[in-house]
C-alpha cells in the first residue's frame, strides 16, 4: 500500500523500504517507539527518536532529516504522529512503514534484536483490559460506584480512538520499564542525526 503526497509517498511496506535501503545512500529511518521497545528489536542501521522527544523538538529535527525519511513504530500509529507533527514542522518528505518493524522482519528485513518487552500497545491492551475487569468486579463485590472506573476507562478508549492519541500509552511509555539506560537526550539525538548528513 502505497498512498503520495507530491512526489514522497505517505506510507510505504516493507518491501519498498528494504529496496530503498539497497538504493538510496540517503534514507535516513527513525524509530519513534519507547527506549525498551527499540532495545528489543529494531531495524538495523535506524536512529532513535521517540515520539515525544520529537513532537517536543520537531522544528530541530525537521531541520536535521534529509529528504528521503522513513518514520517507523511498532504498527504504524505512533509514525503516523511523528510524520504529521514534522509535516506541521515544514518537512513534507516523510513516509510511515505499514505494519511497523513487525512487517519489515517478517518480510525478511536486517533487525537487530536485544532484550525482549512487550510492545506499547499491548502494554495498553493489558492496563486498560486489568482496570476495567477490576471495575467490573470491584462493582459487584465492594461498591458499585467502582463501575465507574470501567466506564471512565471505556470512555478514554473511544477518545483515543477519535483523536488517534493515547493518554494511556504516552503514560505507560514513561515507566522505568519502557525506559532504556541508552535513551537518547534530544542533543544526541540530534548530534547522530547532524553526523549523517
Amino acid at each position: 500500500m502505497t498512498t503520495t503526497v507530491g512526489t514522497t509517498p505517505k506510507a510505504i511496506d516493507a518491501a519498498t523500504l528494504k529496496n530503498w535501503q539497497d538504493r538510496h545512500d540517503d534514507l535516513m529511518i527513525i524509530d519513534v517507539r519507547s527506549g525498551a521497545e527499540f532495545e528489543s528489536l529494531h531495524i538495523k542501521g535506524s536512529y532513535h527518536v521517540p515520539l515525544g522527544m520529537l513532537s517536543e523538538h520537531a522544528a530541530e529535527f525537521a531541520a536535521k532529516l534529509g529528504t528521503r525519511v522513513v518514520l517507523v513504530c511498532q504498527s504504524g500509529n505512533r509514525a503516523e504522529q511523528a510524520r504529521n507533527k514534522l509535516g506541521a514542522a515544514g518537512l513534507l518528505a516523510a513516509s510511515v512503514l505499514t505494519g511497523g518493524v513487525p512487517s519489515y522482519e517478517a518480510a525478511g528485513g536486517d533487525v537487530v534484536r536485544g532484550r525482549r518487552v512487550w510492545a506499547l500497545e499491548r502494554q495498553v491492551r493489558m492496563a486498560a483490559g486489568s482496570l476495567v475487569l477490576a471495575g467490573v468486579l470491584g462493582s459487584k463485590f465492594i461498591s458499585p460506584k467502582l463501575g465507574l472506573v470501567a466506564g471512565g476507562i471505556g470512555a478514554g478508549l473511544t477518545f483515543s480512538a477519535a483523536t488517534n492519541s493515547c493518554a494511556m500509552g504516552q503514560v505507560l511509555s514513561r515507566m522505568p520499564w519502557n525506559r532504556s539506560a541508552n535513551e537518547p537526550t534530544a542533543h544526541q539525538a540530534l548530534q547522530r542525526l547532524g553526523a549523517t548528513a
